[in-house]
């Protein structure tokens, strides 16, 4: 790289379905973030992370993408998408788009063709596998989001994996010819000229071929959803995951001044985010939800700190109170902080802590958390 801008950047997340509606059509959109780059440059951040604008049937509000080459309707045209990059280069702001590579939606042309039957050109690019001898699923994988983590496609006659919706059929990260393909799609938005890439659920990338069950884990039955009952040790953090992300450094390193961070959740997220960044041949930086899903305290702040700092070496991260699968982080907190409402307050507080941490700093302008979803 020419620079490091990333070590120490704070990096600004814009939702655009509730950012900005310049066509008031009721939805945010490209050139409604445009319209606001001023506003967002007084505030003094150096990139803007948009969360994914891929066309998509939003049954996951885009992170279920139909085709990776196309800005949604909704939000514009590729060529609004293009104008929002010169803009924002014009004023110093790096942009980072969200590239969600462990799954694509049902609709994709890919897996369309893939569940048409067992011989076709795309038949393995996704993980299908043969049922149990009593027609149930291989194994006792459970999706995030409620349920097997396997449906039955009566077309193929066999299970595909999906680790979230069963409309987002994970990619078999295993296949050279998938990754192959991906890459490209990676290689058209930095032709585009987008100055880094947010790896959505990054430790979900690739499964264990083996189909192994996964352990149980010991937990309050009646607070927790089935997929908590287990331990994730073959459906996230697989040794293929680090092997993939190799492959992509080296092909982001073929562009100046890119940038790789990852979305690291559902493992253990500090000593993952660890690894995946203190070599530096797989990203240049990790977020995790350490301080997402906890309400605030000093000793539990501290604690964080310190295991990061133990385990992080040359490696770095980014760090982050919330996002669009969170809570706010004024009322999350605030549940625990005795300041009689003053949230205005609170959020200084906790904006300070945040940018005073080693690292770099994601903040989240607001907008819809993606609670809902068909």
């Amino acid at each position: 790289m020419k620079s490091e801008w990333w070590r120490g950047a704070i990096i600004y997340q814009i939702y655009p379905r509730s950012f900005f509606d310049a066509n008031r059509d009721g939805i945010g959109d490209m050139a409604g973030i445009n319209q606001k780059l001023d506003y967002i440059c007084s505030l003094g951040v150096d990139a803007l992370w948009i969360s994914p604008f891929f066309k998509s049937p939003m049954r996951d509000f885009g992170y279920d993408v139909a085709d990776y080459h196309t800005v949604d309707p909704i939000f514009g045209t590729n060529q609004d998408f293009v104008a929002l990059i010169s803009s924002a280069h014009r004023k110093g702001l790096k942009i980072i788009i969200d590239m969600v590579l462990a799954h694509t939606s049902d609709e994709h042309a890919w897996f369309q063709e893939s569940r048409q039957n067992q011989t076709n050109a795309k038949a393995d690019w996704y993980v299908w596998v043969d049922p149990k001898p009593d027609g149930t699923p291989p194994n006792n994988w459970q999706a995030a989001f409620g349920g097997s983590a396997w449906q039955w496609d009566s077309r193929r006659r066999q299970y595909y994996l999906h680790h979230y919706l069963r409309s987002q059929p994970n990619l078999n990260w295993h296949n050279q010819k998938v990754v192959d393909a991906m890459f490209e799609e990676v290689r058209f938005w930095l032709e585009t000229g987008v100055d880094g890439l947010r790896l959505d659920a990054i430790t979900t990338l690739a499964h264990d071929p083996g189909l192994r069950d996964n352990p149980p884990r010991r937990v309050d039955q009646h607070d927790l959803q089935p997929i908590a009952w287990q331990e994730w040790i073959y459906t996230r953090d697989q040794p293929r995951t680090l092997e993939v992300l190799g492959q992509l450094r080296s092909l982001i390193n073929q562009y100046d001044d890119r940038y790789l961070i990852g979305e690291v959740a559902d493992v253990d997220l500090i000593t993952v985010s660890a690894k995946y960044t203190r070599t530096g041949k797989h990203l240049h930086s990790c977020y995790n939800f350490s301080l997402m899903q906890s309400t605030f305290s000093a000793s539990f702040l501290k604690g964080v700190i310190e295991k990061t700092e133990a385990v992080l070496g040359a490696g770095w991260t980014t760090w982050a109170m919330s996002n669009h699968d969170n809570m706010r982080v004024v009322s999350r907190f605030g549940q625990s902080a005795d300041l009689q409402g003053n949230n205005r307050a609170l959020a200084k507080v906790l904006m300070a802590a945040v940018l005073s941490l080693r690292g770099g700093a994601c903040v989240y302008q607001g907008g819809r958390t993606r609670l809902d979803r068909g």
